[in-house]
C-alpha cells in the first residue's frame, strides 16, 4: 500500500481530546496538541514505577489535566465499570493512542463521536505486532515507515488515516530509526491526525491483506536467541535488529551468556589480528581484535561487534579477555567527593529513589532520554563532557562517578600505562619515559630487536637505547592507524569530542612540561629555559589552539545552474584524509611533532610518526600521555627508527594518504618521489633555507644587533629560519658587526640544564662534524673569520657561536645552509636597493626572510619583493601557532600553523543535489 501524504493544516475547530498511553513520546504528542488549541480533557497512563512517575503524567499535572493510573482496564476479558466511568467522564471526543502497552477495551475505543486513532512505527499491512521496529531491520527492509490507524478490534488491522515513509539503511539499528525518524515525524503525524480529523479531511482506506504480516513479539528470551546457521547479513540484521534491546543473544557455555550490540559488516581490507573465541555454531573462531569482536558467518561473510554483555555486564567488545579484571580504584580529592555527591543528586532526580553505589541506573527504570539528561546534566554540573556510551557502559552509580572523575582528570590518567623504560634523577626531579615502540596503543618491542643509542650532547654519554623500527613495525602501525581511521572510536566520535580530548592532551603536557622540557634538554641539547618556554610552551599552545579548530572545520553552500525544471544545489565537505605520515627533525622534536600532529588530528586523520632517530624520547614520552589523555588505540603510532628504513617505508605505504616531512631539501625530494610512485599520495615539505636578513643604515641599531644576532644563534642556530645571511649596509657594517662580536663574547655556553646558560651542545656528533667542515671552507674560499669557527676544547657537542664576514656571493658558506650558529654577513651599497633584493633572491630556498629599518615603504616593498614564505619586518623569529608558516621553491610547499594548516590533512567533496 502507497503511503497515504499528509496535508499540514491547521485545524478549523478544537476537539476534546483522551491521551491513552505513556512514555516521552506521548507526552511530547500532549504538547503539540495543546500548541494546535485542541484541549486534553483526559490522560490515562500506566501506574508509577516506584516514586517515579511515567513522563506522560508529569507534563499532564503540568498543564493541571485530570490523570488517570491503571495498572489494568480489564479483569477476566470485561471492562472494569469504575474504570470505564472515569474515561467517560472526561467526556472526549476522539481517543489518542500514541504509545500505550495496555489492552484498551472496545467499550472506550468506540466511545467518543470520532473514536480512536493509534500510532503503529511500520507501513501497515507489513510488521504487524508489538516489535515492528525490530522486524524492519531483521527483515533487511530499505524502508521503514509509521502509520497513524483507527483502531478496531484486531491486532493492528485498522483503516489507515495516514502513513509516511523513510529510507532505511544497512547500519541502521532500532535506536537510529526510532531517533531519526519514527520518534520525531511519528510526533508529527499524530498532531497533524488530529488536524484532519478536525477538519473533517481524515481518510479511511482499509487494509490490504496483500504483504500483510504478523511478527511475533520478542519478549520472551528464546526469541532473542542467534541462530548461527544463517547468512553474514541475515545475523547482522538479527543483532541490530535487536539493539540497543533487548540484546540478540547466544550463548558460550552453560554459565557465560552474551548479548551483542553495535553490529557493522565488515569491510576492512586488511587480515584482523586478535585473540580467538569460540562460539558454538560457528565454523570459525571469532577475533577479539582493537575494534571489536570479529565474526565470521558459516558463509563466509564478516560482521564486527562493537559492544558485548557478559552476563549482565556491558563491555566494549575488544576487552571480552579483560572481563573480569577489576576496574582502578581512585582516591578521590575533597572537591570530587564533592562532585560524587552532587552526581547522586542528579541520580536521585532522575530515579526516584536512593542512590547507593551499586544503584544500577537502566535497572531502576532509567531510558534513553534519561541517558541524555544525566550526559546533560553532568556537563552543566562540572564542565565535564561525557558520551552517552559512557552510561552505557558503566550502569551503576559507583561506575559511572569512576568513569566521570577519570575523564574530567584528563581521560584515562589515572591508569598506568605500561612500558619499558627508563626513570632517572635529573634537573633536581625524576623523570620517566618509554624506550618502546608505541604501535596501536601499546608500548612493543620493533619485531627485529634491533635498538639505537640516544646520547645526551651535553656530554657523550648513552641516555638508553631505544627500539628501532623496521619495516614490517611500520606496517602494522600504519594498520593500526587505518583500523582506527575506519572502524575505531576516533572514526564515531563527534568533532566537537574530538576536539575535548585534544584539549586534555594540552592540559597533560602542560602539567608534564617540566619532564617534557628536561627530556627535550638531555637528547636534543636544548637549553632547559628555551625548551620550556619554547619546544614544550609552543608545543602546548599548538595543540589548544587547533583543538578549538575541530568544531568549526566546515564546508560550503554554493549556487549552481539548474537543470530545468528541476533545481540543483551543490554543497562541499570537508573531510579528513586518512592514515597520515609524519617525519619530523631533531631541532625541535616535540614542537615539530606538535605543528604538524595538532593540525593532522584535529581534522580527524589518525597518524604515524616517525622522529628523528638521534633525539625521539619527548616523541616517545607525548606518545604515554596520549594514552593517558584517553586517545582511542591506533589513532596515534610512533615508530623511532632510521630514515632509510623506517622513514622510507611511511613514503612507500600504500595505505598512507599524506605525508608531512621537516628535514632537508635533498631527503624531501627522495620522499616526494617515492610518494608519487607509491600511490600518489599528498605531500608537504618543509625543507632548508638560506634566509637572507637586510639591515638598512637607519635601522634600529641595538634593535637590529639583538635581533640579529638571535636570528643566527637562537636555539644553537637549530632553526629552519635561522638568518643564513646578513646582507648589512656598507655605512654601518663595521659598527654593526663590532657591537656583534662584542655580545657574542657574552654568550653563556654551557650544561644545557644550567639556568644561566642561553647556549647548549649541537645536537649530534656528527652535525657538529659538519659545521666544523662547513667553517674550514669558508676560511679557505677567502671569507674572514671573525669569531669562534671551531669546536670547544670540553666534554660535548659544544661549537663556538661564529661570525664570518666579508662573504662573497659566490663563495659556498654564502650559497649553503650550515644549520649551525654561524653568522655569514656580507655587504651592501644602499645606493643599489635593487641589487641587495636580488641577492637576497639568488638562492633556490625560500623559506623566510626579514629587513630592519625605520623606513616602512622600503620595508614592505621589500616584503613584496623578496621570494619567500614568511617576512619579518623589524623583528625575526616571531612566529605564532595562528599564523601560517612554510616556504617557497626548494624549502618546499604547504604550510604548518594557522588555519590554512588544516588544508594539509583535509580533502574537499562537492556534493550535487537535484530537486
Amino acid at each position: 500500500m502507497p503511503p497515504v501524504a499528509v496535508p499540514d493544516e491547521a485545524p478549523k475547530k478544537q476537539l476534546r481530546v483522551a491521551i491513552i498511553g505513556q512514555s516521552t513520546f506521548a507526552a511530547e504528542v500532549f504538547k503539540l496538541l495543546q500548541r494546535d488549541g485542541h484541549e486534553v480533557v483526559g490522560v490515562f497512563t500506566v501506574l508509577d514505577k516506584g516514586n517515579r512517575e511515567d513522563p506522560l503524567a508529569t507534563i499532564a499535572a503540568q498543564y493541571g489535566k485530570p490523570v488517570f493510573k491503571y495498572k489494568t482496564w480489564r479483569v477476566k476479558g470485561k471492562v472494569i465499570p469504575e474504570v470505564l466511568e472515569d474515561y467517560k467522564s472526561v467526556g472526549a471526543d476522539i481517543n489518542v493512542l500514541p504509545f500505550c502497552t495496555q489492552f484498551i477495551p472496545m467499550e472506550v475505543i468506540t466511545y467518543p463521536k470520532y473514536q480512536s486513532i493509534c500510532y503503529h512505527p511500520s507501513i501497515l499491512p507489513r510488521h504487524r505486532g508489538a516489535s515492528s521496529i525490530n522486524w524492519t531491520l531483521i527483515e533487511g527492509d530499505t524502508t521503514c515507515g509509521l502509520t497513524i490507524f483507527w483502531a478496531d478490534d484486531g491486532l493492528d488491522t485498522g483503516p489507515i488515516l495516514l502513513q509516511k515513509s523513510f529510507p532505511a539503511t544497512i547500519d541502521d539499528t532500532v535506536d537510529t530509526l526510532y531517533n531519526k525518524y519514527l520518534y520525531p515525524e511519528g510526533i508529527k503525524a499524530l498532531a497533524e491526525s488530529v488536524n484532519m480529523v478536525a477538519n473533517g479531511t481524515a481518510p479511511k482506506i482499509k487494509q490490504t491483506e496483500e504483504g500483510a504480516t504478523y511478527d511475533p513479539a520478542l519478549f520472551k528470551p528464546e526469541t532473542h536467541q542467534i541462530d548461527w546457521s544463517k547468512g553474514g547479513l541475515a545475523l547482522h540484521n538479527f543483532i541490530r535488529g535487536l539493539d540497543s534491546s533487548p540484546g540478540a543473544t547466544t550463548s558460550l557455555s552453560p554459565d557465560v551468556e552474551l548479548k551483542l550490540y553495535g553490529s557493522s559488516l565488515w569491510q576492512a581490507e586488511y587480515e584482523t589480528a586478535g585473540e580467538p573465541l569460540l562460539i558454538p555454531g560457528l565454523e570459525q573462531p571469532a577475533i577479539v581484535h582493537e575494534a571489536g569482536l570479529l565474526i565470521t558467518a558459516n558463509d563466509g561473510v564478516k560482521l564486527n561487534v562493537s559492544r558485548l554483555r557478559v552476563n549482565g555486564k556491558m563491555i566494549n567488545a575488544q576487552n571480552y579477555f579483560k572481563a573480569n579484571e577489576e576496574k582502578a580504584s581512585l582516591e578521590l580529592t575533597a572537591e570530587e567527593k564533592e562532585f560524587v555527591e552532587a552526581v547522586r543528586g542528579v541520580w536521585k532526580a532522575i530515579l526516584s529513589t536512593e542512590v547507593e553505589p551499586e544503584t544500577d541506573f537502566f535497572a531502576s527504570g532509567a531510558g534513553s532520554m534519561d541517558v541524555v539528561r544525566l550526559v546533560e546534566e553532568v556537563k552543566d554540573l562540572a564542565g565535564i563532557e561525557l558520551l552517552n556510551e559512557d552510561v552505557y557502559m558503566n550502569t551503576t552509580f559507583e561506575e559511572f562517578c569512576l568513569a566521570a572523575v577519570s575523564r574530567a582528570r584528563g581521560g584515562a590518567e589515572s591508569e598506568e600505562v605500561t612500558y619499558e623504560g627508563v626513570e632517572m634523577e635529573v634537573n633536581k626531579m625524576r623523570i620517566r619515559f618509554p624506550t618502546q615502540l608505541f604501535i596501536d596503543g601499546r608500548f612493543v618491542d620493533a619485531e627485529s630487536g634491533k635498538t639505537l643509542p640516544s646520547v645526551n650532547p651535553a656530554d657523550e654519554s648513552v641516555i638508553c637505547k631505544v627500539q628501532c623500527a623496521s619495516a614490517a613495525d611500520v606496517d602494522k602501525a600504519v594498520r593500526a592507524a587505518k583500523a582506527a581511521f575506519e572502524e575505531g572510536e576516533w572514526s564515531r566520535i563527534s568533532a566537537r569530542e574530538r576536539g575535548q580530548l585534544l584539549f586534555k592532551l594540552a592540559d597533560l603536557m602542560e602539567k608534564h612540561k617540566e619532564e617534557l622540557a628536561t627530556i627535550e634538554a638531555i637528547d636534543s641539547g636544548a637549553v632547559y629555559t628555551l625548551a620550556l618556554k619554547t619546544h614544550v610552551g609552543m608545543s602546548i599552545e599548538t595543540w589548544r589552539y587547533f583543538a578549538g579548530w575541530c568544531d568549526k572545520i566546515q564546508g560550503a553552500t554554493i549556487p549552481v545552474s539548474h537543470a530545468r525544471p528541476a533545481r540543483n544545489l551543490a554543497l562541499t565537505k570537508r573531510e579528513p584524509v586518512g592514515v597520515c605520515a609524519l617525519i619530523t627533525p631533531w631541532n625541535y622534536p616535540l614542537m615539530m611533532l606538535s605543528w604538524k600532529m595538532a593540525a593532522c588530528l584535529a581534522a580527524g586523520n589518525t597518524v604515524v610518526i616517525k622522529p628523528a632517530a638521534v633525539c625521539p624520547l619527548t616523541a616517545l614520552k607525548f606518545a604515554e600521555l596520549c594514552a593517558k589523555a584517553g586517545l582511542p588505540k591506533g589513532v596515534v603510532n610512533v615508530v623511532a627508527g632510521s630514515g632509510s628504513v623506517a622513514g622510507q617505508a611511511l613514503a612507500d605505504h600504500p595505505l598512507v594518504r599524506k605525508l608531512g616531512f621537516t628535514g632537508s631539501t635533498p631527503v624531501g625530494s627522495t620522499i616526494m618521489k617515492s610518494c608519487a610512485v607509491s600511490n600518489m599520495k599528498k605531500v608537504s615539505l618543509e625543507l632548508g633555507g638560506k634566509s637572507p636578513l637586510v639591515i638598512f643604515e637607519d635601522c634600529d641599531m641595538d634593535k637590529a644587533v639583538r635581533n640579529g644576532m638571535a636570528a643566527v644563534f637562537f636555539n644553537k642556530g637549530e632553526n629552519c629560519i635561522a638568518a643564513g645571511r646578513l646582507f648589512v649596509e656598507e655605512t654601518i657594517h663595521d659598527e654593526f658587526l663590532r657591537r656583534v662580536v662584542e655580545e657574542t663574547k657574552k654568550i653563556s655556553i654551557g650544561d644545557p640544564l644550567n639556568r644561566g646558560t642561553s647556549h647548549g651542545p649541537q645536537n649530534h656528533k656528527a652535525h657538529l662534524d659538519k659545521l666544523v667542515e662547513f667553517c674550514e671552507r669558508g676560511v679557505a674560499e677567502g671569507a674572514r673569520l671573525v669569531i669562534g669557527g671551531s669546536r670547544l676544547p670540553r666534554p660535548g657537542y659544544f661549537f663556538a657561536p661564529t661570525v664570518f664576514t666579508d662573504v662573497a656571493d659566490d663563495m659556498f658558506i654564502a650559497q649553503e645552509e650550515s644549520f649551525g650558529p654561524i653568522m655569514i654577513i656580507s655587504k651592501f651599497s644602499s645606493k643599489d636597493v635593487d641589487a641587495v633584493i636580488r641577492r637576497a633572491n639568488a638562492t633556490e630556498y625560500g623559506l623566510a626572510s626579514g629587513v630592519f629599518t625605520r623606513d616602512l615603504s622600503r620595508a614592505l616593498s621589500f616584503a613584496e619583493r623578496i621570494d619567500a614564505g614568511t617576512v619579518f619586518i623589524n623583528t625575526y623569529n616571531k612566529t605564532d601557532v595562528a599564523a601560517p608558516f612554510g616556504g617557497f621553491k626548494q624549502s618546499g610547499f604547504g604550510k604548518d600553523l594557522g588555519q590554512e594548516a588544516l588544508n594539509e590533512y583535509l580533502k574537499t567533496k562537492c556534493i550535487t543535489i537535484e530537486y
